[in-house]
């Protein structure tokens, strides 16, 4: 090895969260190196949230402008695939990371490409492409992020199988004529709306009772009723047992439990996420390769006063954005901490704490219709202890939901918090539901009381009114 190069922070993996790290640390004003092994910019970028929104968005206005009376007629054909892939290419950059380069540069940040591996207390060796060998030194941070990597199960035949994980299934250049997708996740719910939309048959194969199952029970229902109207087929409470391909481009079969077979061109696994930690070398810090990172809510690592893990990792809140909001955390604390600026506020919602990963956490699944929550469940909320009360709304019944789409068909959900009358968790199922869950993670995280709430008058006729409705049916 050669001899070490200092910098105040080290940052291991480039995707949107180490790029948020490093974003915070320079400005802070700290010498920041930056590991990546693949592209900057990440999993999110390249392979996942952006390429699968740009295969979704075409599917997702063709089914919107299908419910308006005077347009439904003209947007009945097939979409073009090509114009489809080739916007996808160009939000990817055609998997080319030049401009994320560029923004590096500009913040000062010196990135290293090859593989990182943590290298004993604040030390991260780097091997580049070419051999070459590097040992960087922290003088303040060591912060992975490094996220996760689909996990595809060890199921019978499937090495030879060649299946599709999120990667190929965001970048694929083709219309499979039949696609076999295993999983109810958001990924098995996002990919089954888009390549159903793009021409695939889709089948879906969902080992829990239903699809989305993190989410109340209504939204895979909803997602589920709306996936077979569009022709896709979808059977929860199954199992696979074996996978058959033969040949490099034949067709694939899977095995049920109890011994049905069924057979399509390709075939996706969306069964869940493993942690990047199997070589990073975690072992020298007295960690276990390929488990997830424990940390603590301003995700540093317990025992490590200098290593930090954010984002997928951590294992706390395995969405793009959460991460970032991490980051942005993550950075507070190692600056305030260089300063020595004396304590760090880790108060409920203070400066330096990641609260909202557990209290205040969004997602939108851009499924048709599209399904969005942010908070506890009512069963969650239950599981916590809390007197609670769900109110739930017809999200149909709202004018602006009528005007947006005729037969519009979704629901809303708010879970009360009794004993404070605030929010606990919010949830919307329907079309264009995803840009609802900003206000009510706001209303989430502020704990807003209801009282308050009452004096927050949505403007007519958008389907926001939807909080009048839920507030009224609330105070009767």
């Amino acid at each position: 090895m050669t001899e070490a190069v200092e910098y105040d922070v080290v940052v291991l993996g480039g995707g949107p969260v180490g790029e948020n790290v490093v974003d915070r640390t320079r400005a802070a004003g700290l010498s920041t190196a930056l590991v990546e092994s693949e592209l900057v910019g990440g999993e999110c970028s390249y392979w996942a949230c952006v390429p699968s929104k740009a295969l979704l968005r075409p599917v997702l206005a063709r089914a919107d402008a299908g419910r308006v009376p005077g347009l439904a007629g003209a947007v009945g054909g097939p979409l073009d695939t090509a114009a489809v892939f080739a916007h996808r290419d160009y939000w990817t950059n055609d998997w080319n990371d030049d401009g994320q380069l560029d923004w590096l540069g500009s913040i000062g940040v010196h990135l290293y490409r090859g593989h990182g591996r943590l290298y004993g207390s604040r030390k991260v060796a780097v091997t580049s492409p070419e051999g070459e060998h590097h040992v960087l030194s922290a003088r303040h941070a060591v912060v992975v992020c490094t996220g996760t990597r689909a996990v595809i199960p060890d199921v019978p035949g499937i090495a030879g199988a060649r299946p599709w994980t999120s990667r190929e299934a965001t970048s694929a250049r083709e219309v499979p004529g039949r696609l076999l997708i295993v999983g109810g996740s958001v990924v098995a719910a996002e990919m089954a709306t888009a390549w159903q939309g793009l021409g695939s048959q889709v089948t879906v194969l969902a080992r829990d009772s239903g699809l989305l199952p993190r989410m109340e029970p209504f939204a895979g229902e909803l997602v589920a009723e709306a996936l077979r109207e569009a022709g896709a087929v979808v059977r929860t409470g199954v199992s696979v047992e074996a996978v058959v391909r033969k040949g490099s481009t034949g067709p694939v079969r899977v095995v049920l439990q109890g011994g049905e077979t069924l057979e399509g061109d390709e075939l996706l696994m969306a069964t869940g996420r493993a942690p990047r930690t199997e070589d990073i070398g975690l072992e020298t810090v007295g960690l276990k390769p390929g488990d997830w990172i424990a940390v603590d809510d301003s995700c540093r690592v317990p025992g490590h006063d200098w290593l930090y893990a954010v984002g997928d990792v951590n294992h706390r809140a395995l969405l793009t954005h959460q991460g970032k909001y991490q980051a942005r955390i993550t950075g507070a604390v190692i600056a305030a901490r260089a300063a020595g600026s004396g304590e760090l506020d880790t108060s409920r919602w203070g400066a330096h704490v990641a609260t909202a990963d557990t209290e205040a956490l969004p997602q939108a699944v851009f499924t048709d219709p599209e399904a969005a929550a942010v908070g506890l469940t009512l069963a969650e909320a239950g599981r916590a202890g809390y007197r609670v009360r769900a109110v739930d709304y017809d999200l149909g019944r709202v004018s602006g939901a009528g005007l947006y789409a005729d037969g519009y068909r979704g629901r809303a959900r708010m879970v009360v918090d009794l004993d404070r009358e605030v929010l606990l968790g919010v949830t919307f199922v329907g079309p264009g539901a995803a840009e609802l869950v900003h206000a009510a993670t706001i209303a989430v995280a502020g704990e807003v009381p209801i009282a308050r709430l009452w004096h927050a008058v949505p403007s007519f006729p958008t389907v926001s009114e939807i909080w009048l409705r839920l507030l009224e049916a609330y105070r009767g």
